[in-house]
Protein backbone atom coordinates (compact mmCIF):
# COMPACT_ATOMS: atom_id res chain seq x y z
CA UNK A 1 0.00 0.00 0.00
CA UNK A 2 0.93 3.64 -0.47
CA UNK A 3 1.47 6.05 2.36
CA UNK A 4 2.55 9.59 2.74
CA UNK A 5 6.00 10.24 4.95
CA UNK A 6 5.71 13.67 4.91
CA UNK A 7 4.33 17.08 3.67
CA UNK A 8 6.47 20.07 3.53
CA UNK A 9 6.65 23.46 2.07
CA UNK A 10 10.25 25.07 0.52
CA UNK A 11 8.92 28.14 1.46
CA UNK A 12 5.66 28.56 4.00
CA UNK A 13 5.34 32.52 3.19
CA UNK A 14 2.80 32.17 0.19
CA UNK A 15 3.05 35.28 -2.33
CA UNK A 16 0.16 36.48 -4.73
CA UNK A 17 1.38 35.22 -7.91
CA UNK A 18 4.03 32.54 -7.18
CA UNK A 19 2.98 29.02 -7.30
CA UNK A 20 2.91 26.63 -4.18
CA UNK A 21 4.24 23.34 -4.63
CA UNK A 22 4.51 21.00 -1.92
CA UNK A 23 7.33 18.32 -1.14
CA UNK A 24 5.43 14.78 -0.74
CA UNK A 25 7.86 11.84 0.60
CA UNK A 26 5.70 8.69 -0.31
CA UNK A 27 6.40 5.05 0.68
CA UNK A 28 5.76 2.34 -1.61
CA UNK A 29 4.18 -1.62 -0.15
CA UNK A 30 8.17 -2.91 -1.09
CA UNK A 31 9.35 0.01 1.96
CA UNK A 32 11.37 2.38 -0.96
CA UNK A 33 10.53 5.92 -1.02
CA UNK A 34 9.84 8.38 -3.67
CA UNK A 35 8.77 11.77 -4.08
CA UNK A 36 6.90 11.32 -7.62
CA UNK A 37 3.53 12.91 -8.33
CA UNK A 38 1.59 9.54 -8.46
CA UNK A 39 -1.90 10.30 -10.15
CA UNK A 40 -4.92 8.76 -10.98
CA UNK A 41 -3.70 8.33 -14.46
CA UNK A 42 -0.29 7.00 -13.65
CA UNK A 43 -1.19 4.83 -9.66
CA UNK A 44 1.10 2.93 -8.29
CA UNK A 45 0.48 -0.27 -6.77
CA UNK A 46 -2.76 0.46 -7.14
CA UNK A 47 -3.37 3.47 -5.32
CA UNK A 48 -2.69 7.57 -5.92
CA UNK A 49 -2.74 10.72 -4.26
CA UNK A 50 -5.59 12.96 -4.52
CA UNK A 51 -5.15 17.01 -3.63
CA UNK A 52 -7.51 19.90 -1.86
CA UNK A 53 -6.19 23.74 -1.62
CA UNK A 54 -8.34 25.14 0.69
CA UNK A 55 -8.95 29.25 1.79
CA UNK A 56 -9.53 29.52 5.31
CA UNK A 57 -11.26 32.34 6.65
CA UNK A 58 -12.38 33.63 9.71
CA UNK A 59 -14.50 36.44 11.53
CA UNK A 60 -11.41 38.27 11.75
CA UNK A 61 -9.50 38.60 8.71
CA UNK A 62 -6.14 39.99 8.45
CA UNK A 63 -4.93 42.83 6.48
CA UNK A 64 -0.78 43.16 5.85
CA UNK A 65 1.28 46.12 5.42
CA UNK A 66 1.43 46.61 1.57
CA UNK A 67 4.80 47.78 1.79
CA UNK A 68 6.06 45.54 4.49
CA UNK A 69 4.26 42.34 3.76
CA UNK A 70 4.94 40.05 6.65
CA UNK A 71 3.98 42.99 8.95
CA UNK A 72 -0.05 43.41 10.29
CA UNK A 73 -1.34 46.53 9.10
CA UNK A 74 -2.95 48.84 11.46
CA UNK A 75 -3.26 52.07 9.18
CA UNK A 76 -5.15 52.46 5.99
CA UNK A 77 -5.04 55.63 3.22
CA UNK A 78 -8.45 56.79 2.78
CA UNK A 79 -7.30 58.43 -0.44
CA UNK A 80 -6.82 54.87 -1.82
CA UNK A 81 -10.50 53.99 -1.06
CA UNK A 82 -12.01 57.04 -2.03
CA UNK A 83 -10.00 56.91 -5.61
CA UNK A 84 -10.83 53.05 -5.94
CA UNK A 85 -7.37 51.79 -5.94
CA UNK A 86 -6.90 48.10 -4.85
CA UNK A 87 -7.54 47.79 -1.35
CA UNK A 88 -4.38 45.54 -0.33
CA UNK A 89 -2.00 49.00 -1.61
CA UNK A 90 -3.85 50.96 1.08
CA UNK A 91 -2.52 49.41 3.87
CA UNK A 92 0.47 50.39 6.14
CA UNK A 93 2.07 48.63 9.23
CA UNK A 94 3.06 52.50 10.76
CA UNK A 95 2.55 55.85 10.20
CA UNK A 96 5.76 56.27 10.13
CA UNK A 97 5.68 53.13 7.25
CA UNK A 98 3.15 55.32 5.18
CA UNK A 99 5.17 58.57 5.85
CA UNK A 100 8.62 56.54 4.31
CA UNK A 101 6.44 55.42 1.31
CA UNK A 102 4.62 58.47 0.60
CA UNK A 103 6.72 59.65 -2.29
CA UNK A 104 6.13 56.08 -3.63
CA UNK A 105 2.50 55.64 -2.99
CA UNK A 106 1.27 58.91 -3.98
CA UNK A 107 2.03 57.70 -7.58
CA UNK A 108 -1.24 55.29 -6.99
CA UNK A 109 -3.18 58.13 -6.50
CA UNK A 110 -1.66 60.16 -9.60
CA UNK A 111 -2.48 57.46 -11.32
CA UNK A 112 -5.97 57.15 -10.52
CA UNK A 113 -6.72 60.87 -10.83
CA UNK A 114 -6.16 60.54 -14.15
CA UNK A 115 -8.23 57.39 -14.87
CA UNK A 116 -10.78 59.19 -13.51
CA UNK A 117 -10.61 63.00 -14.46
CA UNK A 118 -14.52 63.68 -13.34
CA UNK A 119 -13.58 63.27 -9.76
CA UNK A 120 -10.23 65.33 -10.18
CA UNK A 121 -11.63 68.24 -8.05
CA UNK A 122 -12.59 65.77 -5.48
CA UNK A 123 -9.17 63.75 -5.88
CA UNK A 124 -6.97 67.19 -5.84
CA UNK A 125 -9.07 68.54 -2.72
CA UNK A 126 -7.46 65.14 -0.93
CA UNK A 127 -4.03 65.49 -2.18
CA UNK A 128 -3.09 68.92 -1.48
CA UNK A 129 -4.22 68.52 1.65
CA UNK A 130 -2.30 66.13 2.63
CA UNK A 131 0.36 67.55 0.85
CA UNK A 132 0.16 70.60 2.78
CA UNK A 133 1.26 68.56 5.78
CA UNK A 134 4.34 67.40 7.98
CA UNK A 135 3.49 64.02 8.93
CA UNK A 136 1.38 61.23 8.89
CA UNK A 137 0.27 62.60 12.40
CA UNK A 138 -1.14 65.52 11.02
CA UNK A 139 -2.50 64.07 8.17
CA UNK A 140 -4.85 61.54 10.15
CA UNK A 141 -7.65 62.39 8.59
CA UNK A 142 -7.04 60.62 5.91
CA UNK A 143 -5.81 57.62 7.74
CA UNK A 144 -7.93 55.19 9.62
CA UNK A 145 -6.35 53.38 12.21
CA UNK A 146 -8.47 50.30 12.36
CA UNK A 147 -8.23 48.18 8.78
CA UNK A 148 -11.20 47.55 7.64
CA UNK A 149 -10.76 44.39 5.38
CA UNK A 150 -14.56 44.63 4.01
CA UNK A 151 -13.49 47.18 1.59
CA UNK A 152 -12.56 45.68 -1.81
CA UNK A 153 -13.30 48.38 -4.70
CA UNK A 154 -17.07 47.14 -3.88
CA UNK A 155 -16.23 44.28 -6.39
CA UNK A 156 -17.76 40.69 -4.45
CA UNK A 157 -14.71 37.81 -4.40
CA UNK A 158 -16.72 34.97 -6.25
CA UNK A 159 -15.54 32.21 -3.93
CA UNK A 160 -15.98 28.44 -5.20
CA UNK A 161 -19.33 26.13 -4.46
CA UNK A 162 -17.21 23.63 -1.88
CA UNK A 163 -17.35 25.64 1.67
CA UNK A 164 -17.29 23.61 4.71
CA UNK A 165 -17.34 25.28 7.90
CA UNK A 166 -14.86 23.13 10.37
CA UNK A 167 -14.41 24.95 14.25
CA UNK A 168 -15.17 27.82 14.21
CA UNK A 169 -13.75 28.45 10.60
CA UNK A 170 -14.73 28.29 7.38
CA UNK A 171 -12.68 26.47 4.56
CA UNK A 172 -13.22 27.40 0.88
CA UNK A 173 -12.03 24.83 -1.59
CA UNK A 174 -9.95 26.47 -4.11
CA UNK A 175 -7.55 24.23 -5.84
CA UNK A 176 -7.58 20.34 -6.90
CA UNK A 177 -4.01 19.98 -8.13
CA UNK A 178 -0.90 19.73 -6.61
CA UNK A 179 0.32 23.26 -7.27
CA UNK A 180 -1.42 25.87 -6.54
CA UNK A 181 -0.62 29.85 -6.96
CA UNK A 182 -2.21 32.32 -4.64
CA UNK A 183 -5.05 35.24 -5.68
CA UNK A 184 -5.77 38.43 -4.69
CA UNK A 185 -8.36 36.65 -2.84
CA UNK A 186 -6.23 34.74 -0.25
CA UNK A 187 -4.29 38.01 0.63
CA UNK A 188 -4.69 37.66 4.64
CA UNK A 189 -5.73 33.85 4.51
CA UNK A 190 -3.82 30.83 5.68
CA UNK A 191 -3.95 28.17 2.94
CA UNK A 192 -4.40 24.91 4.08
CA UNK A 193 -3.10 21.66 1.80
CA UNK A 194 -4.46 18.39 2.18
CA UNK A 195 -3.14 15.12 0.38
CA UNK A 196 -4.34 11.63 0.57
CA UNK A 197 -4.16 8.15 -0.63
CA UNK A 198 -7.02 7.09 -2.92
CA UNK A 199 -7.65 3.66 -4.03
CA UNK A 200 -7.72 3.24 -7.41
CA UNK A 201 -10.40 1.13 -7.89
CA UNK A 202 -12.78 1.67 -5.23
CA UNK A 203 -11.92 5.71 -5.66
CA UNK A 204 -11.91 5.76 -1.68
CA UNK A 205 -9.50 7.62 0.34
CA UNK A 206 -7.47 5.13 2.12
CA UNK A 207 -5.93 6.26 5.80
CA UNK A 208 -6.13 9.73 7.22
CA UNK A 209 -5.61 13.13 5.61
CA UNK A 210 -2.07 14.61 5.52
CA UNK A 211 -2.38 18.53 5.63
CA UNK A 212 -0.13 21.64 6.00
CA UNK A 213 -0.90 25.50 6.90
CA UNK A 214 0.67 28.05 5.30
CA UNK A 215 1.61 31.82 6.90
CA UNK A 216 -0.72 34.42 5.70
CA UNK A 217 -0.82 35.04 1.87
CA UNK A 218 0.90 38.61 1.23
CA UNK A 219 0.62 40.74 -1.83
CA UNK A 220 3.61 40.78 -4.26
CA UNK A 221 5.62 43.77 -3.23
CA UNK A 222 5.41 46.16 -6.65
CA UNK A 223 8.08 48.70 -6.80
CA UNK A 224 7.22 52.41 -8.51
CA UNK A 225 7.43 51.58 -12.05
CA UNK A 226 10.85 53.00 -13.64
CA UNK A 227 10.16 56.25 -16.24
CA UNK A 228 12.02 56.36 -19.48
CA UNK A 229 13.81 59.95 -19.93
CA UNK A 230 14.45 61.17 -22.90
CA UNK A 231 18.01 62.37 -24.20
CA UNK A 232 16.74 64.45 -26.55
CA UNK A 233 14.59 66.91 -24.33
CA UNK A 234 13.95 67.60 -20.79
CA UNK A 235 10.73 65.27 -21.30
CA UNK A 236 9.44 62.11 -18.91
CA UNK A 237 8.04 59.82 -21.88
CA UNK A 238 6.18 58.44 -18.96
CA UNK A 239 5.73 55.12 -17.06
CA UNK A 240 6.47 52.01 -18.87
CA UNK A 241 3.43 50.11 -17.39
CA UNK A 242 1.16 52.05 -20.25
CA UNK A 243 -0.49 49.72 -22.98
CA UNK A 244 1.70 52.31 -25.69
CA UNK A 245 4.47 50.97 -27.45
CA UNK A 246 8.36 52.37 -26.12
CA UNK A 247 9.77 52.34 -29.51
CA UNK A 248 8.34 54.44 -32.40
CA UNK A 249 8.39 53.08 -35.73
CA UNK A 250 12.20 53.95 -36.12
CA UNK A 251 13.30 53.11 -32.93
CA UNK A 252 14.18 49.95 -31.02
CA UNK A 253 14.96 49.50 -27.44
CA UNK A 254 17.72 47.53 -25.62
CA UNK A 255 17.29 45.85 -21.88
CA UNK A 256 20.42 44.35 -20.54
CA UNK A 257 19.87 42.92 -17.02
CA UNK A 258 21.94 40.46 -14.88
CA UNK A 259 18.84 38.11 -12.88
CA UNK A 260 20.98 36.91 -10.90
CA UNK A 261 21.60 33.21 -10.95
CA UNK A 262 19.70 31.00 -8.77
CA UNK A 263 22.50 28.96 -6.74
CA UNK A 264 24.00 32.16 -6.00
CA UNK A 265 21.03 34.02 -4.68
CA UNK A 266 21.31 32.16 -1.24
CA UNK A 267 21.07 33.72 2.27
CA UNK A 268 24.36 33.34 3.43
CA UNK A 269 25.02 35.91 0.58
CA UNK A 270 22.14 37.43 1.26
CA UNK A 271 21.22 37.49 4.72
CA UNK A 272 19.08 40.86 4.70
CA UNK A 273 16.96 39.53 2.48
CA UNK A 274 13.90 37.52 3.50
CA UNK A 275 14.48 33.89 2.63
CA UNK A 276 10.74 33.85 0.82
CA UNK A 277 12.10 36.63 -1.67
CA UNK A 278 15.12 34.99 -2.69
CA UNK A 279 13.66 31.87 -3.53
CA UNK A 280 13.01 30.91 -6.85
CA UNK A 281 9.32 30.43 -7.24
CA UNK A 282 9.03 34.11 -6.03
CA UNK A 283 11.90 35.38 -7.86
CA UNK A 284 11.48 34.37 -11.28
CA UNK A 285 7.49 35.47 -11.39
CA UNK A 286 9.21 39.31 -9.66
CA UNK A 287 11.54 39.24 -12.71
CA UNK A 288 9.19 38.46 -15.35
CA UNK A 289 7.15 40.43 -14.65
CA UNK A 290 9.72 43.45 -14.58
CA UNK A 291 11.35 42.43 -17.93
CA UNK A 292 8.05 42.00 -19.46
CA UNK A 293 6.57 45.19 -18.18
CA UNK A 294 9.60 46.78 -20.16
CA UNK A 295 8.70 46.10 -23.49
CA UNK A 296 12.06 45.57 -24.74
CA UNK A 297 12.15 45.03 -28.35
CA UNK A 298 15.88 43.44 -27.85
CA UNK A 299 16.12 41.62 -23.92
CA UNK A 300 20.00 40.82 -23.27
CA UNK A 301 20.18 38.68 -19.98
CA UNK A 302 23.00 37.19 -17.75
CA UNK A 303 23.29 34.80 -14.99
CA UNK A 304 20.26 32.76 -16.45
CA UNK A 305 20.68 28.72 -15.65
CA UNK A 306 20.35 26.58 -18.42
CA UNK A 307 17.17 24.67 -16.86
CA UNK A 308 15.39 28.43 -16.02
CA UNK A 309 16.22 29.40 -19.43
CA UNK A 310 14.57 25.92 -21.14
CA UNK A 311 11.53 26.04 -18.53
CA UNK A 312 10.62 29.01 -17.96
CA UNK A 313 11.99 32.15 -19.50
CA UNK A 314 11.89 30.98 -23.32
CA UNK A 315 8.26 29.57 -23.06
CA UNK A 316 7.58 32.45 -20.58
CA UNK A 317 8.56 35.60 -23.20
CA UNK A 318 7.21 33.08 -25.99
CA UNK A 319 3.99 33.89 -25.58
CA UNK A 320 4.92 37.38 -25.07
CA UNK A 321 6.29 37.14 -28.96
CA UNK A 322 9.98 36.91 -28.15
CA UNK A 323 12.53 34.57 -29.95
CA UNK A 324 15.30 33.05 -27.77
CA UNK A 325 18.63 32.59 -28.10
CA UNK A 326 21.43 31.20 -25.88
CA UNK A 327 24.66 30.03 -24.61
CA UNK A 328 25.76 28.44 -21.54
CA UNK A 329 29.06 28.56 -19.80
CA UNK A 330 31.68 26.35 -20.85
CA UNK A 331 31.43 24.45 -16.88
CA UNK A 332 35.03 23.53 -17.43
CA UNK A 333 35.58 25.06 -13.18
CA UNK A 334 32.37 25.77 -12.01
CA UNK A 335 29.78 23.83 -11.19
CA UNK A 336 26.53 26.16 -11.55
CA UNK A 337 25.94 26.19 -15.54
CA UNK A 338 24.43 29.60 -16.70
CA UNK A 339 24.90 31.20 -19.52
CA UNK A 340 23.85 34.57 -21.86
CA UNK A 341 20.55 34.58 -23.48
CA UNK A 342 19.15 37.17 -25.83
CA UNK A 343 15.73 37.22 -26.56
CA UNK A 344 13.94 39.70 -29.65
CA UNK A 345 10.56 40.47 -30.41
CA UNK A 346 9.72 38.58 -33.94
CA UNK A 347 7.50 40.97 -35.20
CA UNK A 348 10.55 43.89 -35.11
CA UNK A 349 13.53 41.85 -36.21
CA UNK A 350 14.35 38.30 -37.34
CA UNK A 351 17.19 36.47 -36.90
CA UNK A 352 20.33 36.74 -39.57
CA UNK A 353 23.40 34.47 -37.61
CA UNK A 354 24.75 33.57 -34.14
CA UNK A 355 28.24 33.43 -33.04
CA UNK A 356 29.37 32.15 -30.00
CA UNK A 357 32.86 33.04 -27.59
CA UNK A 358 33.86 30.49 -25.33
CA UNK A 359 36.75 32.40 -23.82
CA UNK A 360 38.17 28.76 -22.59
CA UNK A 361 38.57 28.19 -26.52
CA UNK A 362 40.61 31.48 -26.86
CA UNK A 363 42.74 30.41 -23.46
CA UNK A 364 43.82 27.54 -24.90
CA UNK A 365 44.73 29.08 -27.87
CA UNK A 366 46.66 32.18 -26.02
CA UNK A 367 48.47 29.80 -23.97
CA UNK A 368 49.69 27.18 -26.71
CA UNK A 369 51.02 30.13 -28.71
CA UNK A 370 52.87 32.36 -26.27
CA UNK A 371 53.29 30.05 -22.80
CA UNK A 372 55.75 27.96 -22.64
CA UNK A 373 55.19 24.18 -21.81
CA UNK A 374 56.35 23.99 -18.41
CA UNK A 375 53.79 27.18 -17.53
CA UNK A 376 51.01 25.88 -19.45
CA UNK A 377 48.92 24.79 -16.35
CA UNK A 378 49.34 27.74 -14.11
CA UNK A 379 48.65 29.46 -17.33
CA UNK A 380 45.23 27.79 -17.48
CA UNK A 381 44.23 27.84 -14.22
CA UNK A 382 44.32 31.98 -14.33
CA UNK A 383 42.85 31.86 -17.54
CA UNK A 384 39.90 29.62 -17.87
CA UNK A 385 36.98 30.89 -16.03
CA UNK A 386 33.69 29.44 -18.44
CA UNK A 387 32.77 32.76 -19.57
CA UNK A 388 31.16 33.00 -22.87
CA UNK A 389 29.44 35.33 -25.26
CA UNK A 390 26.65 35.11 -27.34
CA UNK A 391 26.64 37.61 -30.26
CA UNK A 392 23.23 37.89 -32.55
CA UNK A 393 22.94 39.62 -35.94
CA UNK A 394 19.66 40.71 -36.65
CA UNK A 395 17.65 42.30 -39.10
CA UNK A 396 15.15 44.82 -38.62
CA UNK A 397 11.66 44.52 -39.72
CA UNK A 398 10.63 48.33 -39.48
CA UNK A 399 11.23 50.88 -41.30
CA UNK A 400 13.98 53.69 -40.58
CA UNK A 401 12.23 56.80 -42.24
CA UNK A 402 15.46 57.34 -44.24
CA UNK A 403 14.93 57.88 -47.99
CA UNK A 404 18.95 56.39 -48.55
CA UNK A 405 17.36 53.45 -47.07
CA UNK A 406 14.99 52.34 -49.82
CA UNK A 407 15.39 48.71 -50.33
CA UNK A 408 18.29 47.81 -48.04
CA UNK A 409 18.67 45.44 -45.36
CA UNK A 410 18.92 47.25 -42.03
CA UNK A 411 21.25 44.95 -39.71
CA UNK A 412 22.11 45.13 -35.98
CA UNK A 413 24.61 43.04 -34.24
CA UNK A 414 23.71 42.47 -30.26
CA UNK A 415 26.61 41.06 -28.10
CA UNK A 416 25.25 39.89 -24.66
CA UNK A 417 28.19 38.94 -22.07
CA UNK A 418 28.84 38.28 -18.50
CA UNK A 419 32.56 38.54 -17.56
CA UNK A 420 32.43 37.21 -14.14
CA UNK A 421 36.22 37.42 -13.35
CA UNK A 422 37.36 37.84 -9.58
CA UNK A 423 38.30 41.64 -8.92
CA UNK A 424 41.86 41.15 -7.99
CA UNK A 425 42.31 39.62 -11.89
CA UNK A 426 42.31 42.70 -13.68
CA UNK A 427 44.22 41.53 -16.28
CA UNK A 428 41.86 38.42 -17.66
CA UNK A 429 39.26 40.88 -17.37
CA UNK A 430 41.00 43.52 -19.76
CA UNK A 431 41.83 40.05 -21.75
CA UNK A 432 38.47 38.64 -21.94
CA UNK A 433 36.73 42.27 -23.20
CA UNK A 434 39.94 42.92 -25.69
CA UNK A 435 38.95 39.43 -26.67
CA UNK A 436 35.17 40.00 -27.38
CA UNK A 437 36.07 43.16 -29.14
CA UNK A 438 38.62 41.88 -31.53
CA UNK A 439 35.55 39.30 -32.62
CA UNK A 440 33.13 42.30 -33.09
CA UNK A 441 35.54 44.15 -34.83
CA UNK A 442 36.09 40.95 -37.54
CA UNK A 443 32.03 41.16 -38.05
CA UNK A 444 31.92 44.99 -38.52
CA UNK A 445 34.75 44.63 -41.31
CA UNK A 446 31.96 42.49 -43.28
CA UNK A 447 28.89 44.66 -43.41
CA UNK A 448 27.76 47.94 -42.32
CA UNK A 449 26.18 47.57 -39.02
CA UNK A 450 25.36 49.04 -35.76
CA UNK A 451 26.88 47.42 -32.92
CA UNK A 452 25.39 46.69 -29.10
CA UNK A 453 27.78 45.41 -26.28
CA UNK A 454 25.27 44.77 -23.34
CA UNK A 455 26.58 43.12 -20.56
CA UNK A 456 27.60 42.60 -16.87
CA UNK A 457 31.62 43.23 -16.79
CA UNK A 458 32.66 43.06 -13.48
CA UNK A 459 34.59 46.41 -13.95
CA UNK A 460 34.15 49.85 -12.59
CA UNK A 461 33.85 53.02 -14.66
CA UNK A 462 37.30 53.72 -15.43
CA UNK A 463 38.73 50.56 -14.90
CA UNK A 464 41.43 49.23 -17.58
CA UNK A 465 38.06 46.99 -19.05
CA UNK A 466 35.68 50.31 -19.17
CA UNK A 467 38.74 52.52 -21.04
CA UNK A 468 39.40 49.91 -23.47
CA UNK A 469 35.43 50.02 -24.56
CA UNK A 470 34.70 53.57 -24.06
CA UNK A 471 38.06 55.07 -25.61
CA UNK A 472 39.07 52.52 -28.20
CA UNK A 473 42.41 52.17 -25.90
CA UNK A 474 44.10 52.03 -22.53
CA UNK A 475 46.80 54.54 -20.71
CA UNK A 476 49.70 52.92 -20.25
CA UNK A 477 49.78 54.29 -17.30
CA UNK A 478 46.81 52.53 -16.09
CA UNK A 479 47.04 51.02 -12.70
CA UNK A 480 44.99 48.07 -13.79
CA UNK A 481 47.96 47.10 -15.64
CA UNK A 482 50.58 46.33 -13.52
CA UNK A 483 48.45 42.85 -12.67
CA UNK A 484 50.01 41.34 -15.85
CA UNK A 485 51.69 37.82 -14.62
CA UNK A 486 51.34 36.17 -17.38
CA UNK A 487 51.84 39.00 -20.30
CA UNK A 488 48.42 38.71 -21.75
CA UNK A 489 47.85 42.32 -22.13
CA UNK A 490 51.08 43.66 -22.96
CA UNK A 491 52.34 45.25 -25.05
CA UNK A 492 49.83 48.05 -24.61
CA UNK A 493 49.70 48.71 -28.58
CA UNK A 494 47.77 45.45 -29.43
CA UNK A 495 44.79 47.26 -26.60
CA UNK A 496 42.78 48.67 -29.14
CA UNK A 497 40.00 48.85 -31.30
CA UNK A 498 38.28 51.09 -33.75
CA UNK A 499 34.60 50.59 -33.39
CA UNK A 500 33.18 53.85 -32.40
CA UNK A 501 31.86 52.96 -28.97
CA UNK A 502 29.86 54.88 -26.63
CA UNK A 503 28.54 53.92 -23.48
CA UNK A 504 24.36 54.88 -23.84
CA UNK A 505 23.78 55.52 -20.25
CA UNK A 506 26.36 58.74 -20.83
CA UNK A 507 23.80 60.63 -23.19
CA UNK A 508 22.35 61.72 -19.65
CA UNK A 509 25.76 64.14 -19.45
CA UNK A 510 25.44 65.07 -23.16
CA UNK A 511 22.80 67.15 -25.79
CA UNK A 512 21.47 69.19 -23.04
CA UNK A 513 19.28 66.50 -21.23
CA UNK A 514 17.58 68.78 -18.19
CA UNK A 515 17.33 65.62 -15.31
CA UNK A 516 16.62 67.53 -12.77
CA UNK A 517 18.79 67.66 -9.31
CA UNK A 518 16.93 64.06 -7.73
CA UNK A 519 18.24 62.30 -11.08
CA UNK A 520 21.22 64.14 -11.56
CA UNK A 521 22.63 62.93 -8.21
CA UNK A 522 22.65 59.50 -9.90
CA UNK A 523 25.07 59.94 -12.60
CA UNK A 524 28.73 60.40 -11.85
CA UNK A 525 29.95 63.38 -12.66
CA UNK A 526 33.58 62.55 -13.21
CA UNK A 527 32.53 59.30 -15.34
CA UNK A 528 28.97 60.33 -16.44
CA UNK A 529 27.90 56.85 -15.77
CA UNK A 530 25.29 55.68 -13.24
CA UNK A 531 26.30 55.91 -9.59
CA UNK A 532 26.11 52.17 -9.36
CA UNK A 533 24.12 49.20 -11.27
CA UNK A 534 24.85 46.35 -8.34
CA UNK A 535 24.04 47.36 -4.48
CA UNK A 536 25.12 44.51 -2.23
CA UNK A 537 25.56 45.27 1.10
CA UNK A 538 29.52 45.18 1.04
CA UNK A 539 29.54 46.92 -2.11
CA UNK A 540 27.71 49.89 -4.51
CA UNK A 541 28.89 50.53 -8.01
CA UNK A 542 28.50 50.10 -11.35
CA UNK A 543 29.47 46.91 -13.19
CA UNK A 544 26.18 46.87 -15.92
CA UNK A 545 26.70 49.02 -19.41
CA UNK A 546 24.92 49.00 -22.58
CA UNK A 547 27.75 50.57 -25.39
CA UNK A 548 26.66 50.93 -28.82
CA UNK A 549 28.12 52.19 -32.42
CA UNK A 550 27.57 56.21 -32.34
CA UNK A 551 28.36 56.29 -36.16
CA UNK A 552 25.11 53.99 -36.70
CA UNK A 553 22.45 54.90 -33.46
CA UNK A 554 21.56 57.82 -31.11
CA UNK A 555 20.17 57.52 -28.11
CA UNK A 556 16.95 58.85 -27.71
CA UNK A 557 15.35 58.25 -24.12
CA UNK A 558 17.06 56.15 -20.92
CA UNK A 559 15.41 53.95 -17.98
CA UNK A 560 15.44 55.99 -14.94
CA UNK A 561 18.33 55.13 -12.22
CA UNK A 562 17.03 54.05 -8.95
CA UNK A 563 18.20 55.78 -5.84
CA UNK A 564 20.24 54.62 -3.08
CA UNK A 565 18.33 55.91 -0.43
CA UNK A 566 15.20 53.78 -1.77
CA UNK A 567 17.00 50.87 -2.09
CA UNK A 568 19.07 51.17 1.48
CA UNK A 569 15.45 50.97 3.20
CA UNK A 570 16.18 47.19 2.54
CA UNK A 571 19.99 47.25 3.26
CA UNK A 572 20.39 46.20 -0.41
CA UNK A 573 19.85 44.06 -3.35
CA UNK A 574 18.09 41.87 -3.92
CA UNK A 575 15.33 42.72 -1.75
CA UNK A 576 11.18 42.17 -2.16
CA UNK A 577 10.42 44.07 -4.61
CA UNK A 578 14.00 43.65 -6.76
CA UNK A 579 14.79 40.76 -7.43
CA UNK A 580 18.55 40.81 -8.53
CA UNK A 581 21.57 42.17 -7.06
CA UNK A 582 21.84 44.40 -10.42
CA UNK A 583 19.52 46.94 -11.41
CA UNK A 584 18.03 46.39 -15.54
CA UNK A 585 19.21 48.90 -17.93
CA UNK A 586 17.06 49.81 -20.88
CA UNK A 587 18.42 52.02 -23.91
CA UNK A 588 15.97 53.51 -26.74
CA UNK A 589 17.93 53.89 -30.46
CA UNK A 590 17.69 55.62 -33.44
CA UNK A 591 19.72 53.89 -36.65
CA UNK A 592 21.44 57.17 -38.15
CA UNK A 593 20.90 57.94 -41.60
CA UNK A 594 23.44 56.71 -44.03
CA UNK A 595 24.21 60.57 -44.87
CA UNK A 596 24.72 61.28 -41.61
CA UNK A 597 26.83 58.93 -40.40
CA UNK A 598 29.81 60.97 -42.19
CA UNK A 599 29.21 63.95 -40.10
Amino acid sequence: MLSVVRVHLPSDIPIVGCELTPYVLLRRADKSVINDDVTELNPIDGYFLRYKWYRIQSDDKVAVCSVHPTEQATLQCLACVKAKIPVSKSYHCTSKCFSNAWQHHRVLHERAASAAKENGNEEEEIYGRFNSTSSTTSGSSFLSSQPNPSLSNNITPLYPIAVTQRGGETWYEIGGSKTYTPTADDIGHILKFECFVVDAATKLGVGPANTLSTSLVIPAPSPRPRRMISVSGNALSGHIDSDARISSAGTFTVLSYNILCDTYATSDLYSYCPSWALSWTYRRQNLLREIVGYRADIICLQEVQVEHFEEFFAPELDKHGYQALFKRKTAQVSKTIDGCATFFRRDRFSHVKKYEVEFNKAAQSLTEALVPSAQKKNALDRLVKDNVALIAVLEAKFSNQGSDYHGKRQLVCVANTHVNVHQDMKDIKLWQVNTLLKGLEKIATTAEIPMLMCGDFSSVPGSAPHSLLAMGKVDPLHPDLQVDPLGIVHPINKLTHQLPLVSAYSSFARGGVSLGMEHRSRIDPATNEPLFTKCVRDFIGTHDYIFYSADFLTVESLLELLDEVSLRKNTALPSPEWSSDHIALLAEFRCKPRNRRLQ
